[in-house]
Order: structure tokens, then sequence, then C-alpha cells
């Protein structure tokens, strides 16, 4: 067994007042200066919630269930939480994990695919913890695998499909299989960075790699036949710069052209929990959208604390506790199981990880 003795819940953080949207907006977008005049208009969104994302509460849910679920197991690992822009910040876990004598951390991050912010970026947010609070010669810090392929992941997602594609073809403004288009949709990000995702996948990396394959499941087990796109949100910064396309609005839009269309089901697969994109960019605006062209929409929920996903959580911890064989390791896409990552802190070789999670790509792109 490996000898972790402390979990880090990882996550990106939100506000949790109205005096909290702009300093939480700076952390964000710290470096590319921002004024604040052009965050306020972001901060629209958060203000229209009272300036309370949705996102700690979540994170507090889901470490409060990851916790019920390891102790049903009897594994007997305390749960600590840090967030990249807000409060409870990485530097402030790792302090308290490090005064708790909890040194070899294992990280779940609410990331499940490949990419530069869920993936290099939470690693140099380790890292400037372990800097920050000058543990890093006492504190290690390793990651699950990303998990977008995982049955915890994705089950829930059939789930909602299954159950949305019942409600849209049952009652008495019932419509046909033929009639719904589902919408697969995750978070947009700069087709350079998505490219840099994985090269070794062709346009749009690993990233969208990943994406297409956990739709094509989604879609086998629970919506067989019925067509699908997909499409993307929350594109932000400079218009100039190219990003994924398209976005959920102009794909619904095109799909009401075509006439054929009824309803579609939105499946925000490419998240982990309602937080503040889902609840404003899905809720608000793609509804929104739908509704204006004469479309019925369902959205999908997210995994959240859904008992599939938490099991799912835990089942990956257990995995890098026993070392569990790459052949062993649960997957529904032929992309998984996706390789683990080398550790952050107290010197630890990271040659070797890095050069087999390389060579794991490039056989997977083969």
């Amino acid at each position: 067994m490996t000898a972790f003795d402390g979990i880090l819940l990882s996550s990106f953080g939100g506000p949790e007042g109205q005096d909290d949207v702009i300093p939480f907006l700076r952390n964000v977008t710290r470096g590319r200066g921002i004024p604040d005049e052009r965050l306020e208009e972001v901060a629209t969104h958060y203000r229209h919630f009272g300036g309370v994302s949705p996102i700690n509460r979540q994170n507090r849910e889901l470490k409060a269930a990851i916790e019920a679920e390891l102790a049903r197991r009897d594994i007997r690992m305390p749960v600590y939480w840090g967030n990249r822009n807000w409060a409870p910040y990485f530097a402030d876990a790792v302090r308290d994990a490090h005064a708790a004598g909890h040194d070899r951390l294992l990280a779940l991050v609410t990331s499940a695919y490949t990419s530069y912010s869920g993936v290099g970026q939470y690693r140099e947010d380790f890292e400037k913890a372990l800097a920050d609070t000058g543990l890093g010669d006492e504190v290690s810090i390793d990651r699950v695998r990303e998990f977008f392929d995982h049955p915890g992941f994705v089950t829930p997602f059939i789930e909602g499909v299954r159950d949305a594609i019942a409600e849209l073809t049952t009652g008495q403004d019932a419509v046909g299989r033929d009639e719904i288009h589902l919408l697969f949709v995750t978070h947009s990000i700069p087709t350079s960075a998505a490219d840099a995702s994985g090269p070794q996948f062709g346009p749009g990396g690993a990233y969208v790699a990943q994406h297409l394959a956990v739709a094509e499941a989604i879609a086998a087990a629970a919506a067989d036949g019925v067509p699908r796109s997909l499409v993307y949100q929350s594109r932000s910064g400079d218009p100039r710069t190219p990003w994924l396309e398209p976005d959920i609005n102009d794909a619904i839009a095109e799909l009401a052209a075509g006439a054929r269309v009824k309803a579609v089901v939105i499946v925000p697969f490419g998240f982990v929990s309602d937080h503040m994109e889902v609840m404003w960019d899905l809720d608000n605006e793609a509804t929104e959208t739908a509704a204006r062209y004469g479309i019925h929409s369902v959205r999908v929920p997210t995994p959240g604390t859904h008992q599939a996903f938490v099991a799912g959580l835990v089942d990956l911890i257990e995995e890098r506790l026993n070392d569990v064989p790459t052949a062993e390791r649960p997957h529904l896409t032929s992309l998984g199981p996706w390789p683990d990552h080398a550790p952050v802190g107290t010197g630890a070789a990271r040659g070797d990880t890095v050069a087999l999670q390389h060579a794991a790509g490039e056989a997977r792109a083969s």
C-alpha cells in the first residue's frame, strides 16, 4: 500500500457574499490586467444570486459525503479542503494538514478532464502552496488521475439523460425521440490550449477527444439513436483569440433553423456540480435561448453528491492506496484509464512518472 495519510479536496472556489465578488474575480484574473469595470460585468452573474457562488456549499457537502464513504469503508484518512481562488486556499489546507501530522496528501481535483486549467494549473497551485508555506521538503501532494470516463462520474449523466428522454417522450406534450437533440456541453477553452492538452490526439487534443469519447459512452447507454452534438459554454477573454466552438446558444439557434428539433437535452458533462457557470450559462442563458426559439429544454443534473460519484471518488482513492494495476482500473472509454501524475513536494521522483504518462498517452493515440 502507498502511505498517503490525508485527502485534499481541491477546487476552484467562489465568493460567499457581495463584498467577496470583485476580490474573487481579481484572484481568478490575476496577471491579466483586467480593470474592475470589466470584472463588474461578470460580477452581475454572482450578484444575481446575492454574491454567493454555490460551489463552496457544494464542496462542503461533497467533503462530508466523501468522509462518510471513507468511514463506511473503514478508511481512516482525514479530508482537507482547499481552493484555487477563494478561502479556504490550498496553503491553508496544507498548513492544517501538516499541523495535524498529515504530510502525504492525495488530491481529489474537481476537474474530470485533461487541460491546463484542470491539470497543469492545479500542479502550479500545489507547488505555490508548498512554497508559500515553506513545507515543500516536508509535505507532498499527489493527485488521482483524470476521471472523465470513470463509471462513478459517468453513471449520474447516464441516469440523467434517461430521465430527461423519458420526461420528453411521455405525457400530453410528448415529442418523438427523433425530435430530440442531445447537447453535450462543457467549458470552452482556447483552441491552442486544447491542442496542447495532448497533440497526439489531433485537433482539440486530449480535451476534445475525452469529451467526445464520454459523450459516445453516455449516448450509447442512455439514448441510442438520438442525435447529439458537443457544444461549449463560458467563453471569455480576448475575442480575437480562437476558442472551441460552437457555443451552446449558437447551436440551439442552428437546430431551430432546421425546424425538426422540438426539444433539447442539455448535458453539462464537463462539470461535477451545479456551480455558477451551470446555473447562469445553462439554466438562465441557454434555457432562455431555447424558449425563444420555441424549443423545450431539459437540463440534466451534474453528479454533485450522487452516491455513484462519491463512491467513485473513494474508489479512486483506494486505487492509489492499493497501487491497483492499470489493467484493473475501471474506465468506460478506450482512452482510459488515464495515467497517474507525478507528485509535488518532498523531492519526489518525478521524471519516471512523467515519462510513463507521456508514453501511455502516445500508446492510446496510436
